[in-house]
């Protein structure tokens, strides 16, 4: 992790934090041991279990309407030339009888290096301590592994990503947490030899109250003879302060 990473991340969390006096918006920040996004190192350039990274971002919603939209930011280090990843989605929550729906768009954007950037559509789906959420991916680019950015000529579009978590209390304060995932590449990116993947989350998490959190989980991804040590199960320790 770099200072330029640190400043960049930094900057765009304290940007928000003045917003926090309206009710309807609430931020995050967290240090982490390590940033795995569906099971896959964010940090490359390390081959250590330990490359932290710092997190946070907002989210703000529109009163009771269930309109939402927000932001994510979190320091990266597996394309030339950037550091800094920024999630900008929003979306839209409603409930069906005894379930929780939410629907809506995310922006993955990588600054310093666009080939990057990633567009999808979601939808999930929380019924007591069950949620089931899917990504579609809408865009030509998917992280670099295709799209117009990166001059492959390939298509990421139609790329698809499930997920399952359940989240159980199992004592006062403690939380006990689980998940999979699946990632089903497009035709074209299959078509050149990368293989879907599932990847996997146990851990659990401490409320130590006031908005703070701890959290530590094994985190991996099988197929690791084709992407090799970023798959590594991890044991990943994150401190999250709810603002």
């Amino acid at each position: 992790m770099t200072r330029a990473s640190i400043k960049l991340l930094s900057v765009a969390v304290a940007a928000a934090l003045p917003l926090l006096a309206s009710a309807q918006l609430t931020g995050n920040v967290s240090l982490t041991t390590n940033y795995k996004f569906r099971g896959q190192d964010q940090d490359t350039g390390k081959a250590d279990a330990f490359k932290p990274a710092v997190q946070g971002g907002f989210d703000y919603a529109f009163g009771d309407t269930g309109w939402y939209v927000g932001n994510w930011n979190s320091s990266v280090n597996w394309l030339p030339d950037n550091s800094l990843e920024t999630d900008l989605y929003g979306g839209y929550k409603f409930k069906a009888g005894e379930v929780d729906l939410d629907v809506g768009a995310l922006a993955y954007l990588y600054p310093g290096n666009t080939h990057g950037n990633t567009v999808e559509l979601y939808g999930a789906a929380t019924f007591g301590p069950l949620v089931a959420k899917y990504s579609h991916t809408v865009s030509k680019d998917y992280f670099g592994w295709a799209g117009a950015k990166s001059g492959s000529g390939l298509r990421g579009r139609n790329t698809g990503y499930l997920n399952v978590a359940v989240a159980q209390e199992v004592l006062p304060k403690v939380t006990m947490k689980a998940s999979v995932g699946f990632t089903r590449f497009s035709s074209d990116i299959k078509d050149t030899g990368v293989p879907n993947y599932t990847d996997y989350s146990v851990g659990g998490a401490y409320d130590f109250g006031d908005g703070l959190t701890f959290g530590a989980a094994i985190v991996g991804a099988n197929k690791k003879d084709y992407f090799g040590s970023v798959n590594k199960a991890r044991v990943i320790a994150t401190l999250t302060k709810t603002l």
